[in-house]
């Protein structure tokens, strides 16, 4: 009784707390919570990042914008309450192939040149996640100059 008296409260309380819609074991939301770590690491995400991180999961993970928007606010819990990049990069190596690591990596890119401005706090977060992702430096570095020449998607300029 104690136990539902508990839960009642919290659920009062914060009512959505706890109830993710993404699985931990989901590399989507790993992969979500390091792009929204990269976006924050240097203050409040701008509209530009926000807008560009909405775009690249509705493209690369194929979601619909509400599912989208769920996936954002279930790695933006798991992000606050991680206290390294190991969470998330272990996940994403367990069920990941290269290829996709290299995907998640560019899609970093993508955000850290969303808002025009290239911070070495957000250069530092991708250096550090593409190394625990087993991604080469020349694979790092090759991502950085093709996003940041606007060649890697037709979208990259905006």
């Amino acid at each position: 009784m104690l136990d539902r008296l508990r839960q009642f409260i919290s659920d009062v309380v914060s009512p959505a707390e706890g109830k993710r819609h993404f699985d931990d074991t989901d590399y989507r939301l790993a992969a979500t919570a390091l792009l929204i770590h990269v976006i924050s690491i240097d203050g409040e995400p701008s509209e530009a990042e926000k807008s560009k991180l909405h775009s690249l999961l509705e493209l690369r993970f194929q979601l619909d914008p509400g599912t989208a928007d769920r996936l954002i606010a279930d790695a933006t819990q798991v992000e606050g309450e991680a206290v390294d990049l190991y969470h998330f990069t272990s996940r994403i190596m367990r069920s990941v192939n290269e290829e996709g690591r290299l995907r998640i990596i560019e899609m970093m890119w993508e955000l850290v040149y969303a808002d025009g401005r290239v911070s070495e706090f957000e250069e530092n977060v991708v250096w550090r996640a593409a190394d625990l992702l087993g991604i080469s430096s020349r694979d790092r570095i090759n991502l950085k100059h093709r996003v940041a020449d606007g060649r890697l998607t037709p979208d990259a300029a905006s």
